[in-house]
């Protein structure tokens, strides 16, 4: 195995909600209301869709708001992966990465290893250039059992609402989330930076139509069909976080233009993004002058007419 190269999961496809659109010249991000399944292919107008993303929307009418999932591994942090990161938004290539206690950053003798103290100490962060970043890997459909589709998300409602689930998840089932018949789904909420638009992140349930109780008894059947048939989980993932750890940073240069463009911009927000609220000119206090002419002339309007 080649060291100093990450071994993660083999990836089909990309899911999204959102896509890169062009504005005064400028590639940006904008956000969606619905999943998008691509491939890893670009083409002139963008990430072009797999052929799943078709077939599940005919089923939900046309909006895609959830997915049918599968995990990888029984571990969490496998399945999903969380940390601050910082790019060269030039050239995409990854620089740190850390948990906000220490972080591998690559310096002028290779990487080293460094205290971190997270986004809002870092001089290195400044203007939003490194920030909380997640990839959570999901099997989607029957066809490659290894095969994964990769969710990249930046947003903090999606990162902290995957880590609490998968934690859950694992613990409820008795260490069988790989078991687990699970669904990707879209949710909504409005937060005071939105100004009540709605912001979307992403969820992690039981699969629709089934009760908890089902859902861990199909659990446990897949996993004992599993291990009658010599499919070793604990060898599997053993195997992922051995080419995990095998490199300093998950991403490579080759793709970190395209994760810069769609997750590093100057300025991005999770969901669709807001309209600024109108703005009212801020009050002026009138002058001393003027305030003397005011009551003069209300004075001279309440003072009795003379008589003869």
């Amino acid at each position: 195995m080649l060291k100093g190269l990450a071994i993660t999961p083999p990836v089909l496809g990309r899911i999204s909600i959102g896509k890169i659109v062009e504005k005064n010249g400028k590639r940006l991000p904008e956000k969606d209301d619905q999943f998008t399944l691509t491939s890893q292919v670009q083409g002139r107008d963008g990430w072009l869709l797999h052929p799943l993303d078709e077939a599940l929307r005919k089923a939900q009418d046309g909006k895609l708001r959830s997915l049918p999932v599968r995990l990888l591994f029984n571990a969490p942090e496998l399945n999903f992966r969380a940390d601050y990161s910082l790019f060269d938004r030039t050239s995409g290539r990854p620089l740190c990465v850390g948990n906000g206690e220490t972080c591998k950053r690559r310096g002028a003798d290779g990487i080293e290893s460094l205290p971190c103290p997270s986004p809002d100490g870092c001089p290195l962060a400044q203007g939003n250039a490194c920030k909380p970043y997640g990839r959570l890997n999901v099997a989607i459909g029957d066809d490659d059992p290894l095969g994964s589709f990769v969710f990249r998300t930046t947003g903090f409602n999606s990162i902290r609402t995957l880590a609490a689930r998968l934690q859950y998840f694992q613990a409820l089932s008795g260490n069988r989330l790989a078991c687990l018949p699970l669904e990707l789904r879209l949710r909504g909420k409005s937060t005071r930076q939105s100004h009540g638009t709605p912001i979307f992140y992403v969820d992690l349930t039981v699969r629709s139509g089934l009760s908890l109780e089902e859902a861990l008894i199909q659990a446990q059947q897949t996993d004992e069909a599993r291990w009658a048939a010599g499919f070793d989980q604990i060898a599997l993932d053993k195997a992922a976080r051995q080419g995990f750890a095998n490199g300093a940073f998950e991403d490579s240069e080759e793709d970190g233009g395209a994760l810069v463009e769609e997750f590093f911009p100057a300025q991005d927000e999770e969901g669709p993004v807001a309209e600024p609220l109108p703005t009212r000119p801020a009050p002026t206090r009138p002058s001393l002058a003027d305030r003397l002419e005011a009551r003069e002339r209300q004075a001279e309007h309440e003072r009795p007419p003379l008589t003869d």
